[in-house]
Parts: structure tokens; sequence; C-alpha cells
């Protein structure tokens, strides 16, 4: 199976896996890691590598954080390069992506589909309402 671990700024990790225990029960193999304000980049470091070490019978681990480039992302790429199992970085998370791989990855084994996936669920997932005004039809036969 392939690994997931979820982080991001202050209580990102801890927040959006409740919702996806609400949602689609907590997952397997899935590891939470926040970046809290009182944390440094190296505590950071060592709590993904904790992380990353815990799911190290894993095929591989798909990282999820909140945002491309900020200190989560950056340090689990780093962290990440160090593993001897493949890791995949993410940035800009969104729950539809966690819960949908968190499900996906029980009967998809393959890396690179599950990368694929997660890309294609992220974006398909942020959408705009868009509010559409019915025409009244009017009968002209009084019916």
């Amino acid at each position: 199976m392939i690994g997931i671990l979820v982080t991001g700024h202050g209580n990102f990790a801890t927040g959006i896996s409740s919702a996806v225990k609400l949602i689609a029960g907590m997952p397997e193999k899935y590891e939470m890691v926040d970046f809290l304000e009182s944390y440094g980049v190296d505590e950071l470091a060592a709590k993904l590598s904790e992380a990353m070490d815990r799911l190290s019978d894993c095929e591989g681990i798909l990282v999820f954080s909140d945002l491309p480039g900020g200190s989560p992302f950056k340090t689990a790429v780093e962290v990440g390069l160090t593993k001897s199992n493949r890791v995949e970085v993410f940035g800009g998370t969104n729950l539809g992506m966690i819960i949908e791989l968190s499900m996906a990855r029980g009967f998809i084994e393959d890396m690179d589909s599950l990368v694929t996936m997660a890309l294609n669920t992220g974006k398909d997932q942020v959408v705009r309402f868009e509010l559409v005004k019915r025409q009244e039809v009017v009968d002209e036969d009084g019916i």
C-alpha cells in the first residue's frame, strides 16, 4: 500500500484530517505533521522524517501539503530525498484530493497513476458556484 502523509502550516494537517475521518473514516498508513508557530524548520524536518519512517513499509509515500513552496512543502521534499522509498510531494492540497487518494490506493498500487489522479482531482475540486436564472416558459394553449 502507498502511505499518505499530510502536512501544513498551523493545524492544517490535523484539521483537514479530521474532515477526512468524518467523511471517509480514518485511513490506514496515514500520518499527520502540523507545522506549529513554535516549531523551527529543523523540528519540522525531524517530525516529517519520523512520520516517513513510520510509513517505511509502504511502497511509496504521497505527501500532501498546504502551500506549494512553503516550509512544509520544501522540507517534505528535502526529507523525502533522503528516504529509501519513493516520496511524491503535492502543494495546494484540498480535501477532495486526500479523500479520493486514500480510498483509491486500496485498489490502485501504481504510484504514477495515483500521482496523476491526485493532480486531476485537486484541479477538478476547485469550482465556482454560478447562479443560472430559469426562464419561465409560457404555454400559449393555456395548459
